[in-house]
């Protein structure tokens, strides 16, 4: 028996930041997925992390991410890259999240920035209120100083709601996110696209979610 549906937020219930990561890629003809590579390179302390952790301020970000990519073949500041990360919401996904909310708890981890990081287009506006009252909770890395994959954010969570991991679903857009979070013991699904989610979701929870 499913009691909780636990979701991220970019890439899940908006659309990706990698679709600009690429395009600015193409435009500039810089390596192809260098953002992503220097995202993910010592991906626990590297530059992106320890923002996200509210650990470094934006000046800094800027500085290390240039030079964490300029290692792996292309400088690019980290304020070009800031702006790329706002996506659109998926209107099919958050009608998704209120059917769920009607039947299920429901929570929100979302490793994030800082709320002045990017200015006002993107980071915290992202977070559509309307949207986030659908949440019993959320957890965002840069008020804790906590992000995932670190298993203790998932456990932050499921305590807040007082549920059993085993009776979890959670939906991430990135496969090492999922990983502590199977490990709890809760069902995941790894976001490719709206309807493969909203698919997988509905086998998991066994509603109808459009």
């Amino acid at each position: 028996m499913i009691e909780a549906v636990i979701w991220d937020f970019g890439g899940v219930l908006t659309t990706s930041p990698f679709e600009a990561f690429m395009r600015y890629e193409m435009e500039r003809g810089l390596p192809a997925d260098i953002i992503r590579r220097t995202n993910a390179e010592n991906h626990l302390e590297n530059a992106w992390a320890k923002f996200e952790r509210a650990e470094i301020d934006a000046a800094t970000f800027d500085e290390l991410f240039a030079a964490e990519s300029r290692a792996l073949g292309a400088e690019i500041r980290g304020s070009d890259v800031l702006p790329l990360l706002s996506g659109d919401l998926r209107p099919e996904m958050v009608e998704a999240l209120g059917r769920i909310k009607q039947r299920f708890k429901t929570g929100c981890i979302t490793n994030n920035l800082p709320a002045n990081a990017i200015g006002s287009k993107t980071g915290r506006s992202l977070y559509v209120a309307e949207v986030m009252a659908l949440f019993d909770h959320v957890i965002e890395s840069a008020k804790i100083g906590l992000r995932k994959p670190d298993p203790r954010i998932y456990a932050m969570m499921t305590d807040k709601l007082g549920v059993d991991p085993k009776r979890c679903v959670y939906l991430d857009d990135l496969g090492v996110n999922l990983k502590p979070a199977r490990a709890m013991g809760m069902t995941t699904i790894k976001v490719l696209n709206a309807p493969q989610a909203i698919a997988e979701l509905e086998a998991a929870t066994g509603l109808v979610l459009q």
